[in-house]
């Protein structure tokens, strides 16, 4: 391929970004693959945290050839290599704009020799965003009598596909891997959905409220990737809990609000359900202002209403390659388990989930 210079490449750089921000719910299925090492001084010993995902876990910031640096597996290397004092090489095999069929099948199991890997200790995964992304743009575009079994594909997708790549890195991880996780989803355009549809209900004849109709759906992907994790000797990072809730009691049931959302180990998908969508449903907030407190708040996604807003400055990933690097850790001592901004930035409180996981030892 030849590669030409000035006014050429603008206009493509251009046409491309144009493209994306045009379909953020078909996004551009670009791989963003970044391996960058946590460099700690005076130690050798290096271990290893593989991610795989889509745009969630590349860092996905509207760019086609960069993404950031420090998306939450790379926090959480950090997180790592603090505890363990070892370097720390976070590994992220991950494709914007793929649906949890194509994470599975050209990541996770295209991609398997990374989680091989003599060094990987952690292995980690998110799917079924953009099945749900795409999903909700097909719901949004009808007209007439609504069919929900868009929703219902997307849903029942998502099972599959989980359970599938837990099987898979339960089978071919590298036999001394610590720990396998992975991340739930959060609500991205909570807000923005609170409108009414296009098409109208077949039982009732009238419109239905969009954010009544997906956080249903949403809430069971999110039991079933628990609830899956727990069977298959996974961890699960509750995201849709630690986006969505405020970080103090709004409610006045005695309990911060980020913690009573989470998931429950051996609660029933309708005890879940109902408790996300009935009981604590006015706990909800937006991720675009997340509370740490009653008066303080953060954004946690950023201005395309979809990925998480992150710190640390961006590699090249995407359509130019992707990068190798190394650099000291931001902060070389954590205290407390918890870095200066881990409640900051969407991916920051996505790494410090990771983390929360995170074994003593490597050995």
């Amino acid at each position: 391929m030849t590669f030409r210079t000035g006014k050429t490449v603008t206009a493509l750089l251009s046409t491309l970004a144009l493209l994306v921000a045009a379909s953020p719910a078909r996004a551009n299925t670009l791989n963003q693959n970044v391996s960058w090492t946590i460099d700690r001084a005076n130690t050798t010993t290096k271990y290893g945290i593989v991610a795989y995902g889509d745009s969630i876990y590349a860092g996905y910031n509207g760019s086609t050839i960069n993404a950031a640096k420090y998306s939450a597996p790379t926090v959480d290397a950090e997180y790592l290599s603090a505890l363990w004092g070892t370097d720390l090489v976070s590994v992220r095999r991950a494709k914007s704009g793929a649906v949890a069929s194509d994470v599975y099948n050209s990541k996770i199991v295209g991609e398997k020799s990374y989680m091989q890997a003599a060094s990987t200790r952690v292995v980690t995964f998110e799917m079924c965003g953009n099945d749900g992304l795409q999903a909700r743009s097909s719901f949004k575009g009808q007209s007439g009598t609504c069919n929900y079994g868009v929703l219902t594909t997307a849903e029942n997708n998502c099972k599959t596909y989980v359970a599938a790549a837990m099987d898979f890195i339960n089978a071919n991880a590298y036999a001394g891997t610590k720990l396998k996780v992975i991340s739930n989803l959060h609500y991205p355009g909570f807000n923005a959905d609170n409108v009414l549809s296009g098409c109208t209900d077949a039982t009732t004849g009238a419109k239905v409220n969009m954010r009544d109709t997906f956080l249903p759906v949403l809430a069971r992907m999110n039991w079933n990737m628990c609830a899956t994790a727990l069977q298959k000797g996974f961890q699960c990072v509750d995201n849709f809990a630690q986006y969505m809730g405020s970080d103090y009691d709004s409610n006045g049931d005695g309990l911060v609000d980020s913690e009573a959302l989470k998931y429950v180990a051996g609660e029933t998908q309708a005890s879940y359900v109902a408790r996300i969508t009935g009981t604590l449903r006015s706990t909800l907030r937006d991720a675009n202002t997340h509370f740490v407190s009653s008066s303080s708040s953060y954004d946690y996604i950023q201005s395309d209403d979809t990925h998480p807003t992150y710190s640390g400055g961006t590699v090249t990933a995407g359509l130019f390659g992707g990068t190798t690097g190394s650099g000291a850790p931001r902060y070389p001592t954590i205290t407390g388990g918890k870095n200066p901004i881990w409640n900051q930035y969407g991916h920051e409180r996505m790494g410090w989930g990771l983390s929360f996981f995170d074994p003593p030892s490597p050995f």
